[in-house]
């Protein structure tokens, strides 16, 4: 896994596209409210560079499994907290953890995968979220 500066927008945009493929798989949905959410902006990015990350993203997780594909649901729970923890400013883990949960929230479900990201970032940062993703 490439590693980014601590607080960048790339770092934050990666932990949205470990969202968006939480379930194994990323929906128009899913793409449209990241823009209706204006998430690239928010985060200090150009609109084509959050794609950029979600693309690099993708692509290390293919290679981190020799190319079997299973979203980021399987990805080990060292990996993911050093992710995590390329974030360390509070407010930005406030406004991730508030669009990762739109991005889970956007197709009407919440796969098993999707749920245990966002445990993950609860107990990693210690932040709780909105009600109507419990």
């Amino acid at each position: 896994m490439r590693t980014y500066p601590i607080n960048s927008p790339q770092a934050a945009a990666r932990l949205l596209a470990m969202a968006l493929v939480a379930d194994g798989n990323y929906s128009i949905v899913e793409i449209r409210t990241l823009d209706r959410l204006e998430a690239p902006r928010r985060l200090g990015l150009p609109a084509d560079a959050i794609k950029a990350v979600i693309d690099d993203f993708c692509q290390d997780l293919l290679s981190a499994a020799h190319g079997e594909w299973s979203g980021s649901a399987q990805m080990d729970d060292a990996t993911r907290q050093a992710l995590m923890n390329e974030v360390q400013d509070p407010a930005l883990r406030v406004q991730i953890m508030e669009l990762c949960e739109a991005v889970v929230q956007a197709d009407g479900h919440l796969a098993e995968g999707e749920v245990d990201m966002l445990d993950a970032m609860v107990k990693a940062w210690g932040i709780k979220p909105s009600a109507s993703t419990l």
